[in-house]
């Protein structure tokens, strides 16, 4: 199928490609990467008047590396960030999650800002930024706001942004010491869409869990924080025996939080499996990159 009818507009200036936003409203879309708008123009899942490609706008292709954070803006690529040793050294999660982001091709143009701005559910992206607790930066002809990264997400395929507003930039703190990290996920084929997966953060300090962060990927309609699993192991020593008896718990309580459905990829029940054998397998491989557990 070919898409439908739109106007096309390529700025040069963030205030222009505001300002036609603005004016389209809610028929409006922007172009950076593009691996996700284009396949549903074609399907015609999104047919709107406008299309403002941002590839042209110098300012958007930000990469900042900061004492606290990392600021990431609408054009980096996915693989620009793989070729950054700094994002590897102070944002682990970051990093490995992105090793798993599609192919090849798809890294090399798709945006992290557009795969957040997308949100679809099995995306590696949305669930890294709710974990490590990021912000998202939103512009439009109003000026400029700010949003915690779960504040963003607001159902499947949807997002906090009001008609005529983009996402210009993604702010991730920097990992504190003492926290290890992990993102796994289990899909049919290299580069397809995760069917489950799991981010997750362990601070440690003395043997004892500081701080949890856990996200669950692919079981709801966008990034599923596991808030249960982190109130059961914040203040919890994490030995041997401790941590797989806490991971073991964590796992069930995962499985009975999580709703799948059914689809011609798994069934709902292997599904809610899965998550449980991800969050734990995340949570074990990041214990053990604190240096508190070894993970043969």
């Amino acid at each position: 199928m070919k898409p439908a009818w739109f106007d096309y507009y390529a700025p040069r200036e963030l205030e222009e490609a505001l300002r036609i936003l603005g004016d389209a409203g809610q028929n409006g879309r922007v172009l950076a990467g593009g691996q996700s708008l284009m396949p549903m123009l074609n399907l015609r899942i999104l047919s709107p008047a406008v299309i403002v490609d941002i590839n042209r706008i110098e300012a958007l292709n930000r990469f900042h590396v900061g004492p606290e954070s990392l600021t990431v803006g609408a054009l980096v690529r996915h693989a620009d960030l793989l070729r950054r040793p700094q994002v590897r050294e102070g944002w682990p999660l970051l990093a490995e999650a992105t090793t798993q982001v599609a192919h090849m091709a798809i890294r090399n143009r798709g945006t992290v800002c557009g795969s957040v701005s997308h949100n679809d559910p099995s995306a590696e992206h949305p669930s890294v930024l709710v974990t490590m607790g990021g912000t998202v930066v939103i512009a439009g002809t109003e000026g400029r706001r700010e949003l915690p990264a779960e504040r963003f997400f607001t159902g499947m395929l949807s997002n906090a942004l009001e008609p005529g507003e983009m996402v210009v930039e993604l702010r991730y703190p920097r990992t504190p010491a003492g926290t290890g990290t992990a993102f796994v996920e289990f899909a049919r084929r290299l580069g397809d869409f995760a069917i489950a997966g799991a981010a997750a953060m362990l601070t440690m300090r003395a043997g004892v869990c500081e701080k949890a962060r856990l996200t669950i990927v692919g079981m709801g309609e966008g990034p599923l924080r596991a808030r249960a699993v982190e109130e059961i192991l914040n203040g919890r020593r994490l030995d041997r025996k401790e941590s797989s008896d806490a991971f073991a718990e964590a796992a069930a309580k995962v499985v009975a939080a999580v709703d799948p459905t059914d689809d011609v990829h798994a069934s709902s029940s292997y599904r809610r499996h899965l998550s449980g054998v991800m969050a734990a397998q995340a949570l074990e491989t990041a214990l053990a990159r604190t240096g508190g557990l070894h993970v043969g």
